[in-house]
């Protein structure tokens, strides 16, 4: 909508950071005027408290979440990169299997993240499995691309494969796929989350 409104209205608002956007579009006081320019104003400032009104709903839902997290897997937010959504997505991958919680390495297929052999002539390289739980994926990934951005000991390993000529995204699927940061703070194999709160030696 601000790209296609007005250019006053465009050039007043392109660019900004969205906390910053929706903290003014929800204080806008539109006036009266050119029915485009007025109407697009109000349309947006409803949408800018829209947003603020879900993020402080977030915010509360949060407020909820990290002591139910807390009790239950008390190490899990302590882990760099997990937070109360990511930590909560986890607990509930494995409360809902726990019979298939025998190891790290079901654990790993459970989150659609155990490795399977893709090579090809003198390629030798893997891929992750695609079945599994994809919420706990994508929870699996929101870890690695937090670590590899501000985790020292997963940017060192980033760049070491880098230089042995990995792609950013083979680089993703080694982390994912047990190349992780156990408790000793090095990189080293296991899962993500198995080494960080026991869920794989005390499943749900």
């Amino acid at each position: 909508m601000i790209i296609t409104g007005p250019d006053d209205v465009r050039t007043r608002f392109t660019g900004q950071a969205p906390a910053e956007l929706v903290a003014e579009l929800a204080a806008l006081r539109p006036r009266p005027g050119s029915m485009v320019r007025y109407h697009t104003l109000l349309s947006l400032r409803e949408l800018g408290r829209r947003a603020h009104y879900l993020d402080g709903q977030l915010a509360r839902l949060d407020e909820l979440i990290t002591p139910l997290v807390t009790a239950r897997a008390p190490g899990l937010l302590s882990l760099f990169g997990v937070g109360p959504d990511t930590a909560a997505v986890l607990l509930i991958a494995a409360g809902d299997h726990p019979g298939r919680l025998r190891s790290e390495a079901a654990w790993a297929h459970l989150c659609a993240a155990a490795p399977i052999p893709a090579s090809s002539g003198k390629v030798n390289r893997h891929r992750l499995n695609r079945g599994g739980d994809r919420q706990a994926n994508h929870a699996l990934w929101r870890i690695v691309l937090t670590r590899m951005g501000s985790h020292p000991p997963t940017r060192a390993y980033v760049a070491r494969r880098s230089k042995e000529g990995l792609s950013k995204p083979e680089i993703i699927r080694c982390l994912i796929g047990g190349l992780s940061v156990p408790r000793s703070g090095q990189p080293g194999r296991g899962s993500l989350v198995a080494l960080g709160d026991g869920l794989v030696a005390e499943p749900l």
